[in-house]
C-alpha cells in the first residue's frame, strides 16, 4: 500500500476521512495548544506530496537529533507489525504516546495504512484513567503501563517500549490477560526491529531483519525494509541466532573502575530485588579507581543499611557493590518517561 493511500476502513476517534478532510482535520488540531498538535503536525506531513519527513530522536542518550526517514520505509514497517499481530481493518487501537515521537508516529502510520480504528487521547501518565472501552492494540511506555495496571484488560494486545521493563514491574504483570511484549528498536529503524513476550529472555526479529555483532559485541542491524543503512548500534547483546538476542546494557554506560569493566544494566538487573523504586548505576571520578561506582535512587532515604544488605548477598562481586549511595529528589527523563542518566548526575553535581 502507498503511503498516498488512506485505506478506507480508517478511522481516527470514531470519525472516517477521505484525503482532503484529513488534511483540513489536521489544521484544525495544530491550532491547538495541546497534546493534538502534535497529531495535527504530523498528518500534515504525512498527508504532504513529500517521499520523506523529518523525525528526532528522545534524547535519552544525548542530545536529540533529527533523522530522515522515507514515508515507504515506515509503512513497510506498518505492515510489518499488523502482520506480527494480526492487526486486520477494522481493529480497534488506542494511541497514548506523543506523536511528537516515532512511536506516537507510527501509532498513525499503522492505523492509517491498516485501517485501524484509531482513538487517541491525552499521552498521560496515566492515559486509561477515563477509559472503558475495549481495545485491540496499543503501544505504551514502562510508566504509563506501571500506572494503568488495573485497567490493562481493557488492551487486548500491548507492546510496551521506550525504556526497559524493570523485573518489579514484571512481577506486577504475571497472570494478566493482556498479550504483552516488550519492543526492541529505535527512531532509526522506525520504532521496533525486534519484540520478547514480557518473561522470555530473548528478542526475536521481525521478518526480514538480519542481525550480527561488531567487535564491540554491539548489535548490528539490517533490516532493508525499514533502513538503506545497515545500523551499527551501541547496545551490548548476546547473539543467540541470527535473528534472535539477549540484551545485556549500553556499550556507552560500561564503566572501568580500576581496570574492571563493569556493566551498569547487569547490576541494576541483580539490584532491582532489594529497590523497589527507580534508580540507576553510574560512577564518579575517583582518585584510586579513576571511576568508582555509585547508586542513584530517586526520592528520600529509606534504608540505611542497603550497602551492608548488598556485601551480605551472594549475587554480587566485590566490584559490583556501590561504592556509594546518593538520593535525588526526581530524576530527568525524556518526554517518553526515559530516565536521562547524563543530566541526571549532573544534578548531584549541582
Amino acid at each position: 500500500m502507498h503511503f498516498k493511500t488512506i485505506h478506507p476502513k480508517f478511522k481516527l476517534n470514531g470519525v472516517s476521512f477521505s484525503n482532503d478532510s484529513l488534511k483540513a482535520y489536521a489544521l484544525e488540531l495544530i491550532k491547538k495548544n495541546n497534546f493534538e498538535n502534535a497529531i495535527g503536525l504530523f498528518l500534515q506531513d504525512w498527508l504532504s506530496a513529500a517521499a520523506t519527513l523529518t523525525v528526532h530522536t528522545s534524547g535519552s542518550t544525548g542530545i536529540p537529533k533529527p533523522i530522515t526517514l522515507q514515508k515507504e520505509q515506515m509503512v513497510n514497517s506498518a505492515l510489518a507489525t499488523g502482520s506480527f499481530f494480526n492487526l486486520k481493518e477494522g481493529c480497534t487501537a488506542l494511541l497514548c504516546l506523543p506523536a511528537s515521537y516515532i512511536a506516537g508516529k507510527m501509532m498513525l502510520v499503522r492505523a492509517l495504512i491498516l485501517g485501524l480504528e484509531l482513538d487517541y487521547v491525552d499521552p498521560s501518565s496515566n492515559p486509561l484513567e477515563e477509559i472503558n472501552k475495549q481495545y485491540k492494540f496499543s503501544a505504551m511506555v514502562p510508566m504509563q503501563v506501571f500506572n494503568c495496571i488495573d485497567k490493562l484488560h481493557l488492551i487486548d494486545t500491548l507492546i510496551i517500549g521506550g525504556a526497559a521493563v524493570s523485573i518489579d514491574l514484571k512481577e506486577k504483570l504475571k497472570g494478566r490477560t493482556t498479550q504483552l511484549f516488550e519492543t526492541y528498536g529505535m527512531t532509526e529503524t522506525i520504532t521496533h526491529i525486534a519484540v520478547k513476550e514480557i518473561n522470555a529472555a530473548t528478542f526475536k526479529a521481525l521478518p526480514n531483519v538480519a542481525l550480527s555483532l561488531d567487535k564491540r559485541n554491539c548489535l548490528v542491524i539490517d533490516a532493508p525494509q525499514v533502513s538503506k543503512e545497515i545500523i551499527s548500534t551501541n547496545d551490548v547483546v548476546e547473539l543467540v541466532s541470527k535473528g534472535e538476542f539477549k540484551w545485556l546494557g549500553r556499550f556507552d554506560n560500561i564503566i572501568n573502575s580500576g581496570g574492571i569493566k563493569l556493566n551498569p544494566e547487569q547490576i541494576e538487573t541483580k539490584l532491582s530485588d532489594f529497590i523497589t523504586v527507580p534508580f540507576f548505576i553510574t560512577s564518579l571520578p575517583d582518585s584510586l579507581l579513576e571511576n568508582k561506582l555509585v547508586l542513584l535512587i530517586e526520592g528520600e532515604q529509606t534504608n540505611e543499611d542497603l550497602i551492608f544488605s548488598l556485601k551480605s548477598s551472594t549475587v554480587f562481586t566485590s566490584y559490583e557493590i556501590p561504592k556509594e549511595v546518593y538520593y535525588i529528589p526526581e530524576f530527568t527523563r525524556t518526554e517518553s518517561g526515559k530516565i536521562q542518566r547524563t543530566k541526571t548526575l549532573k544534578l548531584l553535581k549541582k
